[in-house]
């Protein structure tokens, strides 16, 4: 079994995140994609994170209409700092040690890989799935293989599509009072204005 992990804050998820997921599915012949999100993300001190509950809840209506995506709570429910090489580890106990896993990351994200815990721990548990992020520029290879030898056979990169979108910009053009229909699902925009999500 091919399955695809996308995980993340999902603070709000977008349609950027469904989009990529369903690419990733579709080009690589993925028989599912998990949706994994993350607990106290130990990346981001400092910042104020919405209620779990909030972000599993939007999690959930936005995978909702497709049956070829779902959920995990593992991060969630697992205590303190989440680790994705943990998560790795947990999953594979789960779904078999046979199952192929492709980790989805941001451009961002890869180029922090070497900084992760036990990156090439996790680099050897899960084929890792590349796609742009804005601002962002490609990582280097050359720079990951001194961390993680080999990685450059269990890297794909999707170079495309491309989407101008992210958690940050749809809070912030919430907290200015602007819209953000279309670049949430309409059940998460609801959502997020019916529990007064991200207001000034």
């Amino acid at each position: 079994m091919k399955v695809g992990i996308m995980g993340g804050t999902f603070d709000p998820i977008h349609i950027a995140h469904l989009i990529i997921a369903e690419e990733a599915r579709t080009r690589l012949a993925l028989d599912r994609v998990i949706f994994i999100p993350a607990g106290e993300p130990w990346m981001k001190p400092g910042r104020i994170v919405s209620a779990a509950g909030q972000r599993v809840e939007m999690v959930k209506l936005a995978i909702s209409s497709n049956p070829d995506f779902s959920i995990s709570l593992s991060e969630i429910e697992r205590p303190g700092p989440t680790y994705t090489v943990d998560t790795l580890e947990q999953l594979l106990g789960e779904l078999g040690y046979d199952t192929q896993l492709f980790l989805l990351l941001g451009w961002d994200s890869v180029a922090e890989l070497p900084a992760w815990k036990a990156p090439y721990r996790v680099s050897k548990m899960a084929t890792v799935v590349a796609f742009p992020r804005p601002g962002f520029i490609k990582p280097e290879i050359a720079v990951l293989e001194r961390v993680m030898p080999g990685i450059a056979d269990r890297m794909v990169f999707l170079d495309e599509p491309y989407f101008e979108i992210s958690s940050t910009g749809i809070r912030k053009r919430i907290a200015d009072g602007g819209s953000v229909r279309y670049l949430v699902p309409d059940t998460v925009g609801q959502y997020i204005i019916e529990c007064g999500l991200y207001k000034a």
